[in-house]
């Protein structure tokens, strides 16, 4: 199979050369970062996901962003993992079906930093890895992203699809070359509670943390043919 190539000819936002990257997650963000490399970019990733829960989840995922970060030579910026903001958020939403309310308020929050982040250091584009994964609403996230960069007069969101043009093949390959921790759920405490509630009520076994990674060899399960919960 032949491995795609990210397009150099990929342009951002009024021509701006300064680039936040809102990443989610390394599998979800090495297909992006590659390309926005790849376009002449100087990017910057900024980590600010205090929805992942619980904390062993998140330190698995955050390192595994920075290490992959660090191997392409992007500096990472590590925010806070303020979980309490989060829980306040989404109070009264804990019911939501996935691509709810529940994750635009999600969305809002985490874009919100990102963008005041890149208002306040001179980033004038700003964009998320979060799109990227067949199991968001694309729009959802595009529609939370411009919302958080019109609070700041010259920011803008970028609202290139990247599963466009082999993206997602792409976002796949990167991560089973790197075997990167394949997450089993988006990340929060009520997709976790209902990805193993709908793995008991069709005969599969619960979600063990930090087991499953791209590219290991793992013997096939007939239980494991319908799709997983969807992963950040």
């Amino acid at each position: 199979m032949r491995r795609p190539t990210p397009a150099p000819t990929l342009e951002p936002p009024l021509g701006a050369r300064k680039v936040l990257l809102h990443s989610c997650c390394a599998p979800c963000s090495g297909a992006v970062m590659e390309s926005i490399l790849a376009a002449g970019c100087e990017l910057t990733v900024f980590f600010y996901n205090p929805n992942i829960h619980p904390l062993r989840e998140y330190e698995l995922r955050k390192r595994e962003n920075i290490a992959f970060a660090r191997k392409l030579s992007v500096p990472f910026i590590d925010a806070d993992y303020d979980t309490d903001r989060w829980f306040a958020r989404v109070r009264g939403l804990e019911w939501e079906p996935e691509r709810g309310a529940r994750c635009t308020v999600c969305f809002d929050l985490r874009f919100e930093r990102t963008a005041l982040y890149a208002a306040e250091h001179g980033f004038p584009v700003f964009t998320s890895s979060l799109g990227i994964s067949r199991w968001k609403d694309f729009d959802q996230v595009t529609r939370a992203g411009m919302r958080a960069a019109a609070r700041y007069p010259g920011l803008t969101y970028w609202t290139y699809n990247w599963r466009k043009r082999g993206g997602s093949q792409r976002m796949i390959e990167i991560s089973r070359q790197e075997r990167f921790y394949q997450q089993e759920y988006c990340g929060c405490l009520y997709s976790l509670r209902d990805a193993n509630r709908w793995r008991t009520a069709h005969g599969r076994p619960k979600i063990e943390l930090g087991k499953k990674f791209y590219g290991s060899p793992s013997p096939p399960d007939p239980r494991c043919a319908a799709p997983a919960a969807p992963p950040d």
